[in-house]
């Protein structure tokens, strides 16, 4: 068994017994997609809600929640998956920094575009640890399809 790290705007798949691995999600968003019945899962981790709100979406589509989603559908799918089988786990989308500016709210517009895109998709999410003002790091089993959600705030928590 090996970990696979992800990084801040990256993405991949991996089949048991490998664990897909994201660090510091604060106002990030960690995407586990997975197909059971087919053994094998992805991961992202997005960092803005809409590739169109960027002049420079082109430079790394995985930044954000649509274009990001939307490449790790299709790998995954290239590698055997079926979207109709594919269920999510999602982690992250917290709060960082007080502000009522709700252009600055980045979790919580990253935590919606995340939703509508699945919605899109019609990949339905089963767990989420999602909000608040703290940051995680996510540890996606890929065998079992368990997401380990750790913070300083809540500890370890199994999804």
């Amino acid at each position: 068994m090996s970990t696979i790290n992800i990084g801040i705007s990256d993405l991949n798949i991996a089949k048991p017994p490998n664990i897909l691995a994201t660090y510091a999600l604060g106002s990030c968003i960690g995407i586990c997609l997975h197909d059971k019945v087919r053994n094998i899962g992805g991961l992202v981790h997005i960092m803005l809600p809409d590739s169109h709100e960027s002049t420079k979406a082109s430079d790394n589509p995985r930044r954000y929640a649509d274009t990001g989603i939307a490449e790790l559908v299709q790998l995954l799918q290239r590698n055997g998956a079926v979207k109709s089988c594919l269920t999510a786990k999602i982690a992250g989308g917290a709060q960082m920094f007080q502000t009522n500016l709700e252009t600055f709210n980045i979790g919580s517009r990253n935590t919606v575009a995340v939703k509508k895109v699945l919605a899109k998709y019609g990949i339905p999410i089963i767990a989420e640890d999602t909000g608040s003002n703290y940051g995680r790091t996510v540890f996606f089993d890929v065998a079992t399809g368990v997401m380990q959600v750790k913070s300083v705030s809540k500890g370890v928590v199994n999804l």
